[in-house]
C-alpha cells in the first residue's frame, strides 16, 4: 500500500501532463480530498484506516479548478529527442535507447544559443565527424544549418505528445 499512486486529472477530466504522467502519492490525494481541492473519480479496493474511521484510497482524482495547460513544452533533452524522433540529424540513424546527445548547429563558441532552433539530436559518431572532417569553426552559418537533415524549430506540446505516443 505504501507505493500506491493517484492519477490527477484537470477539471475537464484530462491528465495535467502526459510526460511525465501527473501522479500524486495516495496520502497527498487524501489530503487534497479532505481539503476539497479535488473530486474523487475512482478508488482502489484498499482502505486507509485511522482509529476512528476508514477511507477508500483514491486511484483517480480530478481538480476542482481548471489549470490551463502549457502551450510550449519545456526545453529538455528528452523533448529535443522527441522532436527529432530519436534520430541523429546528421546521419539519420535511429537510436531509441540512448546513444544520442544534442548538438548546437551554430556552436556556442561562435555565438550560438541553446534554443529550439539551434539544437538538434546527434549521435556521437556524427559529432566526431562533424568536428574532425568539417571543422565547424571555419564554416559560415548558412553552411552549418545545411548539414542537418531538417530545420529545427520549436514544437508545441501536443506535437511532442503525439510523437511520444507513436514511439
Amino acid at each position: 500500500m505504501m507505493d500506491l499512486q493517484t492519477l490527477v486529472l484537470n477539471a475537464d477530466y484530462r491528465p495535467l501532463s502526459y510526460s511525465p504522467l501527473s501522479l500524486w502519492g495516495w496520502r497527498d490525494a487524501l489530503v487534497a480530498l479532505f481539503s476539497e481541492r479535488v473530486t474523487l473519480v475512482a478508488t482502489y479496493d484498499l482502505e486507509a484506516r485511522s482509529p476512528s474511521r476508514s477511507m477508500p484510497i483514491p486511484s483517480v482524482v480530478a481538480l476542482k479548478n481548471y489549470i490551463s495547460p502549457v502551450r510550449h513544452p519545456a526545453f529538455t533533452r528528452y523533448n529535443i529527442y522527441l522532436r527529432d524522433r530519436f534520430t541523429c540529424q546528421y546521419c539519420s540513424q535511429y537510436l531509441p535507447s540512448g546513444g544520442l546527445t544534442f548538438d548546437h548547429v551554430m556552436p556556442r563558441s561562435r555565438g550560438g544559443l541553446t534554443t529550439w532552433e539551434n539544437v538538434v539530436a546527434a549521435c556521437s559518431l556524427s559529432l566526431v565527424r562533424r568536428i574532425l572532417v568539417h571543422d565547424v569553426s571555419e564554416l559560415p552559418p548558412a553552411k552549418l544549418a545545411n548539414r542537418c537533415l531538417r530545420s529545427s524549430r520549436n514544437r508545441y506540446q501536443f506535437e511532442l505528445r503525439v510523437r511520444e505516443v507513436a514511439q
